[in-house]
């Protein structure tokens, strides 16, 4: 048998370590939200480390807000608010790397990333006395810095569900209510296994109104939705919101691809009386052999993607879009099909994001957009920092002032599980 590639810490560190995590553990599960900091603040100076703080990235993951909870900062000086791509918080929330900043005498901070599974909450930052106790990986206290990091990450996630000082911490722009609707109805938007990854992006984030994906990862067995509802506003977040609930409502109900779409089909209608309707995507991806299927509703096709090169649109002869009574015709929606490759990617989006113009006009296009992903891919970028990075390109494009929804998910398959 091989040596692992860490070492074990030592029976007192394993043991105060475990009565640490074990006890921050025990009493977040009775705290509110906005207790989690000072939970922190009490449990992790047993480590031997100093001044834990959380911060939290924004909807649009532009910065990185402290997260201080009830009791604010106390005396010492104020956190402040760190950009993701200017600071070495940045750097560690990007590439979900641990990163050791020497102090300017002595000692140093440790960034340490927060996730929830695949999903980036944001970065730990905390005050070590001597930069050689964290100087490898494998040194005690790095061990218990990383599991400290784990159960912080899935405290924010446990707890973001009973407050809304989470949730107010990842904001730093006024929401609207459109976007308020999405919000709430939104998967997580990044996933990871050995099955499938899945990552997405919504924008602009503050104002997203009639865009909306969903997924779920089953045995041997992923579907996956996107949808753009008519219009922008308020009317286009409810048929966003009817066309998602219509969706999972027929998908948990074990319903093919193609009631599923007709199920949608008849509630937009009935929930529009006639007037409005959503454009969709419905998709399965068999896991064991990397075998999908599709149907499109009056949607943009969705674009395949093989080591990092764009294969091919995915095409199909659409179908109207939901909500325009295609249930009471004499046929259902066409069904697409397509072998995928180890390796190949799918991407959905609505046309807010192809369609995007600049200032001059310029439409930001299928292949900027591919571009775009295939340098994220050849820098080994995770699927959620290519989406974050596309989405920064997206708004800079049209100088933070999108005219649409713009929306992409993206679905990964590494072929069948060995």
């Amino acid at each position: 048998m091989s040596e692992p590639d860490w070492a074990e810490p030592t029976a007192t560190d394993v043991s105060t370590g475990e009565r640490v995590i074990d006890a921050l553990f025990e009493q977040a599960e009775h705290a509110a939200p906005h207790e989690l900091p000072g939970l922190l603040a009490e449990h992790a100076p047993r480590l031997g480390v100093l001044d834990p703080t959380i911060y939290l990235v924004d909807l649009q993951q532009v910065s990185l807000t402290p997260f201080l909870g009830q009791d604010g900062p106390g005396s010492g000086p104020h956190p402040t608010v760190l950009l993701v791509d200017s600071t070495v918080a940045g750097r560690a929330y990007q590439h979900e790397q641990v990163i050791v900043q020497p102090g300017p005498e002595s000692g140093a901070t440790v960034w340490l990333p927060l996730r929830d599974g695949a999903t980036r909450l944001g970065v730990l930052s905390v005050d070590v006395a001597d930069e050689r106790d964290v100087g490898t990986p494998e040194a005690a206290l790095s061990v218990w810095l990383r599991r400290l990091a784990s159960i912080v990450g899935h405290l924010l996630a446990l707890r973001t569900r009973y407050g809304d000082s989470i949730v107010i911490a990842t904001r730093t722009a006024e929401i609207g209510l459109a976007a308020e609707i999405q919000w709430g109805l939104l998967p997580p938007l990044t996933f990871d296994s050995a099955q499938v990854s899945i990552a997405g992006l919504l924008e602009p984030a503050y104002d997203v109104a009639g865009d909306s994906v969903d997924y779920a990862v089953d045995p041997d067995l992923v579907r996956v939705a996107i949808f753009d509802g008519m219009g922008h506003g308020l009317r286009s977040a409810q048929l966003a919101s009817l066309s998602v609930a219509a969706y999972r409502n027929a998908r948990r109900g074990g319903r093919s691809l193609t009631a599923s779409a007709a199920v949608v089909d008849q509630a937009v209608e009935e929930g529009s009386g006639g007037e409005s309707y959503t454009t969709a995507v419905l998709a399965e991806l068999d896991t064991g052999t990397g075998h999908l299927s599709w149907v499109n509703a009056g949607h943009p096709e969705p674009l395949l993607l093989r080591q990092g090169q764009l294969v091919r649109s995915l095409h199909l002869d659409p179908g109207l879009p939901f909500g325009l009574g295609l249930t009471d015709t004499d046929h259902g929606y066409a069904v697409g099909t397509e072998q995928l490759e180890p390796g190949d990617q799918v991407l959905f989006h609505t046309d807010g994001v192809t369609d995007a113009r600049s200032p001059s006009g310029a439409m930001f296009g299928i292949d900027r957009l591919v571009d775009l992903l295939t340098r994220t891919i050849a820098d080994n970028l995770s699927p959620a920092e290519s989406m974050r990075r596309v989405g920064r390109e997206l708004l800079a494009h049209q100088q933070a002032h999108l005219t649409d929804d713009a929306t992409i998910l993206m679905l990964a398959w590494p072929g069948p599980a060995r």
